[in-house]
């Protein structure tokens, strides 16, 4: 029987404790070992009704609160993708939950593939804006006029500010720039990397959109960081897969992990 979000918070205070949590954290590829320095309570996927099932290799399900660097934080170890269900609204429940634990911020990573010269990959990139190509909306069907979120602030000002802040601590560039979503899992073609990157965007990849609505749409202050695992296809003699994506992901990671310690420790 599937659980409401109030439910599964119950579920988890009682799992994890009752203290409020601040920060929710989703993980993209290449990151998951960051939710092993949490000091609290792992509960998988499974164990939760009515959070999905996410079947994609390099992300670990399962749903870890407690403390981070003096912070209460959720961090949930995988995201499901539009790709594998055909459901832009997977991550829903989760994120209803996220609220319903009290959180304010998320901060969602990724692997992404770069469309600009100067962002090779390795590189990080903090999403300041998003171009939606894949056709389709977590929103859909939603009966409220709630429905209708205003996008013009999706990404959160401030903590974009603290994040940039806490990357020049670290002595780590990061890039700023637009996140196209495209519904993979396919790869781009070139033709499309040519067309996306004529109308502004500056790194593509198959996540991310669909929860910063969701988030948007419960209230949340959001921002994300992409990890640069490779050029967009035709952009470099690269043959593109998932296993290279995994494998990439490990260089950026480590930088990603740095600034999300230091801008939590500076928080």
């Amino acid at each position: 029987m599937l659980m409401t979000a109030e439910e599964l918070a119950d579920l988890i205070r009682f799992r994890a404790g009752n203290t409020p949590v601040e920060f929710g954290l989703i993980l993209g590829s290449g990151l998951g070992h960051l939710a092993d320095a949490v000091e609290g309570e792992a509960i998988g996927y499974s164990e939760l009704a009515g959070f999905p099932q996410p079947g994609v290799s390099g992300h670990n399900p399962k749903l870890v609160v407690g403390d981070l660097l003096g912070h209460r934080v959720a961090i949930f170890g995988a995201r499901a993708h539009y790709y594998e269900h055909g459901n832009a609204a997977e991550m829903r429940v989760p994120l209803e939950t996220l609220k319903a634990l009290g959180a304010k911020r998320l901060l969602l990573t990724n692997a992404a593939g770069s469309l600009r010269d100067d962002l090779p990959p390795g590189e990080l990139m903090l999403i300041t804006d998003h171009i939606n190509f894949a056709g389709t909306n977590p929103l859909i069907g939603e009966a409220t006029d709630k429905r209708f979120v205003p996008l013009g602030d999706a990404y959160d000002a401030g903590m974009r500010d603290g994040l940039g802040a806490a990357a020049r601590d670290e002595g780590i560039a990061l890039s700023k720039g637009t996140y196209a979503w495209l519904s993979g899992p396919s790869f781009e073609t070139p033709a499309e990397i040519r067309a996306i990157r004529m109308l502004g965007a500056d790194a593509v990849g198959m996540s991310t959109v669909p929860e910063v609505i969701l988030a948007r749409f419960f209230g949340l202050e959001v921002a994300a960081i992409s990890a640069i695992t490779n050029m967009g296809e035709g952009l470099s003699d690269e043959k593109l897969s998932h296993e290279h994506t995994k494998q990439n992901a490990v260089a950026g990671a480590e930088k990603l992990e740095r600034v999300i310690r230091r801008y939590l420790g500076d928080g």
